[in-house]
């Protein structure tokens, strides 16, 4: 249970842990001056990013925790220390602010995760538990946790078992689980509903397109719209992929898996939103009835689309959704999808780019 990660603070002992940049290295050992600044030195930690350093204490225990932060300090590298410090209960030595303490806790909780869907024996180990302070909300922390984890064990599973039907099953479930409304628009169903290019990217798969939809919270709130591309597979099409390319399209459904993650974090924290979650789910296949480089098709919109490359699928699945979701005018409509390789060519791994015309909105999401 992810509640057992941590403890409420109620003025119990716990073990430090302190986090320590290289220039807040040797005030630490000027005050721990002796056994504990002796088993540092001799130990050789630096203090170097996301290092990590037990200190015993004279019967062999842990006493205290050292993680190294490098040059400023980064509360991402507790995520590492559920899976290096034994079951016990830990506390930070100094406690940041609230918005510090939340990110900390949420690095905490997201260390333990790990995908055994198809391991033949689950891991067995107790993990240590982090003490948060009474004004962190725990259940809004594992809401926050469990949203990420499941957006992670959809990207993570492959596409024989993450297909559009189990994309359908696990938006169901997350409707049915929060009491949301849930609806799907299937197969040719999509040509009658006016969802021409869904269709298009989608029909030649065995398992058949379709776009979903999730609908919850009270009408009289400002509604928030989330947009999931939910390319299950992407051979590219006939323009196809080249091997090294295919290897990870199992993760081209990661926009619709982070909208349902985050569907779940909203709904779980009971946030005051319409929201409504749309998702297509397709397979870009290859077979006699694939749409072909040269095509040219029409949109939700009525604009006509001429296909130059049916590796670019993921556009057409989100110009339907995107002219859907604006039918209903939203306050705030957010689209999420692994839509260019060029995007990481620019920024690299670790930056996600957007496009927004609301520059308050940008720097909210950066």
């Amino acid at each position: 249970m992810l509640e057992e990660l941590f403890f409420v603070d109620k003025g119990r002992p716990a073990c430090p842990i302190y986090l320590l940049t290289k220039t807040d290295l040797p005030g630490w050992l000027e005050q721990h001056a002796g056994r504990q600044a002796n088993w540092v030195n001799q130990s050789g930690f630096a203090a170097g990013s996301g290092t990590v350093l037990t200190i015993p204490d004279k019967t062999g225990n842990i006493e205290s925790v050292l993680v190294g932060q490098g040059n400023e300090t980064d509360f991402w590298t507790l995520g590492s220390l559920t899976r290096k410090l034994p079951e016990g209960v830990y506390r930070l030595a100094e406690t940041p602010g609230d918005e510090d303490m939340a990110l900390a806790a949420l690095a905490w909780g997201l260390g333990q995760y790990s995908f055994e869907r198809y391991l033949t024996k689950a891991e067995d180990r107790s993990l240590p538990s982090l003490v948060i302070p009474k004004n962190l909300s725990l259940d809004d922390l594992v809401a926050r946790i469990e949203g990420l984890s499941l957006a992670r064990d959809l990207i993570n599973t492959p596409a024989n078992d993450m297909g559009p039907q189990a994309v359908h099953e696990a938006m169901e479930t997350l409707a049915g689980r929060h009491l949301a409304g849930f609806k799907a628009i299937v197969g040719d169903d999509l040509l009658d509903q006016n969802f021409p290019l869904v269709h298009a990217v989608g029909r030649a798969s065995d398992q058949a397109p379709r776009v979903l939809e999730l609908v919850w919270g009270d009408e009289a709130h400002p509604m928030l719209t989330l947009v999931g591309k939910g390319v299950c597979f992407d051979s590219g099409g006939l323009n196809i992929k080249p091997g090294t390319a295919m290897d990870l399209m199992k993760k081209d459904m990661g926009g619709a898996a982070c909208v349902l993650g985050l569907a779940h974090i909203i709904m779980s924290c009971n946030l005051p939103v319409r929201l409504r979650v749309l998702v297509g789910a397709v397979e870009n296949a290859i077979s006699a009835g694939a749409f072909r480089p040269g095509d040219v098709l029409s949109s939700r919109k009525g604009t006509t689309v001429e296909i130059g490359n049916t590796d670019a699928e993921g556009r057409l699945v989100l110009a339907d959704l995107l002219t859907l979701a604006d039918e209903d005018a939203p306050d705030l409509l957010i689209d999420m999808a692994t839509l260019t390789g060029a995007a990481r060519v620019a920024l690299g791994p670790e930056i996600a780019p957007f496009y927004t015309h609301n520059d308050e909105l940008a720097g909210a999401l950066e």
